[in-house]
């Protein structure tokens, strides 16, 4: 199965492939055609090159766990090889092939997770041993999941169902279910935990409501309405660190930036009365002889906050995070950019752009064409049918294991481990210069 071609589309920079922030939003990292490019985002004036990595070309996927020196990264030539380097040291950790092409890779100080189209792979992060495999997950074409940051409850949510927006919330500490959420009708585009994992955010194909679950129990705390104009692809869901905001970036020119909270009937009563408190109380009132279609959408929250890109169709990621004590929306677009905007987080409204700043040198070329054409989607890898095994190749000392290869109708079921496994020469040792310590079994 050949890989597919290098992204393309208005605007779209030759070099970008795909682009993602790390755990705690301190660092950038780019896939290109010559590899890939770890940035720091933690001040505004700059953009400081951490790395570079040339192992590999046509980067597709590249994940860096918090500030240490473990990157995952995939190729396009080689779409269904992992490899995990310590870019410092300018080694490869170990590798590891599936049986199918990786359509994402998520991470956190105690899981390592690979999402192929039809089944998933949680890893021990310390010593890259693979602990469970979900077998005959749902057709997930885009590799859609979300690992919560905080170790220590490590929930996984990825789809239950491939024509329902319907999420699956797994414990990949325990290695156990937790819940399932019915989260839209239509099946679902995008998912992100807060930090502590406590909340989960989704939103549809449609793209034109974001919700907000609590979890582990999986109750509706939030529903935002981003429009409903036009169905939209939403293309990034990001919280807050305090899980306050959370913003929402798409194929339109708009980033929609959504405030979590709620209002008491007490606290609105004990208001002074202003105009638009007693039109709200009449619609209130009025809610209760409209449609519940109707009366729904009227409790609603609209965006606390927005942003006007200059682009429009492009790829983009977006993240809240504090840079320089000021709270800011970083979006990397796939025009080759990263764009800074200042948030105010009491009035909000229009998000003003402070910085820009070009992922890449100003020799590279960029694909120019007329601003209204629509632009293509940046593909993922094209995956084919499935089955249930994953070896790890011997080309490095540490990924010198071979694990036992079961067909879909023999072997391991639904949710079964594939049968244990010892790494050649122990445990790989993650420590980097106090960076990312050992992580105690708790």
């Amino acid at each position: 199965m050949e890989p597919p071609p290098e992204p393309e589309g208005p605007g779209v920079h030759r070099g970008f492939i795909c682009a993602s922030f790390n755990q705690d939003t301190t660092s950038l990292s780019v896939g290109t055609q010559t590899g890939y490019r770890l940035f720091s985002v933690t001040a505004v004036d700059k953009l400081d090159c951490i790395h570079e990595g040339v192992e590999c070309p046509d980067v597709c996927i590249v994940e860096r766990l918090f500030s240490s020196s473990l990157v995952v990264v995939v190729s396009l030539s080689m779409p269904r090889r992992m490899n995990v380097y310590h870019f410092k040291k300018g080694t490869e950790i170990c590798n590891y092939s599936y049986t199918n092409n990786i359509l994402s890779v998520r991470l956190n100080r105690q899981r390592l997770v690979v999402c192929l189209e039809e089944s998933i792979y949680i890893h021990n992060i310390k010593d890259m041993k693979l602990l469970k495999t979900l077998l005959n997950t749902p057709t997930n074409p885009t590799g859609l999941c979300a690992l919560s940051v905080n170790h220590s409850n490590s929930y996984l949510a990825y789809p239950g169902s491939a024509t329902i927006g319907e999420i699956t919330v797994y414990d990949a500490n325990n290695l156990s279910s937790v819940t399932l959420i019915q989260a839209h009708d239509s099946p679902l585009a995008a998912l992100t935990f807060n930090a502590s994992g406590s909340k989960l955010a989704s939103a549809s194909e449609k793209g034109t409501v974001i919700r907000v679950f609590s979890i582990p129990e999986g109750q509706r705390l939030f529903e935002f309405r981003r429009g409903m104009k036009r169905y939209v692809s939403i293309s990034s869901l990001s919280f807050s660190a305090d899980a306050q905001f959370l913003c929402a970036s798409s194929n339109t020119e708009t980033v929609h930036i959504f405030k979590l909270e709620q209002h008491s009937p007490r606290s609105q009563e004990e208001e002074s009365p202003t105009w638009s408190a007693y039109v709200g109380k009449m619609f209130t009132a009025a809610s209760t002889y409209l449609p519940a279609q109707v009366s729904d959408m009227m409790h609603q929250d609209r965006a606390f906050a927005t942003v006007r890109l200059n682009t429009y169709g492009l790829k983009n990621i977006c993240a809240l995070t504090t840079v320089q004590k000021l709270p800011r929306l970083l979006v990397a677009s796939s025009d080759g950019n990263l764009y800074i905007y200042n948030v105010d987080p009491q009035d909000g409204g229009e998000c003003v752009l402070v910085q820009k700043h070009a992922l890449f040198d100003s020799g590279d070329e960029t694909v120019e064409t007329k601003e209204d054409e629509k632009p293509d989607e940046v593909a993922p890898p094209t995956v084919g049918q499935s089955y249930a095994a994953t070896v790890a190749l011997p080309s490095s000392p540490l990924s010198a294991a071979t694990l036992t290869g079961y067909s879909e109708d023999g072997g391991a079921h639904k949710g079964d481990v594939i049968p244990e496994h010892e790494l050649a020469e122990g445990p790989v040792c993650l420590d980097d210069e106090n960076e990312f310590p050992p992580v105690s079994p708790e």
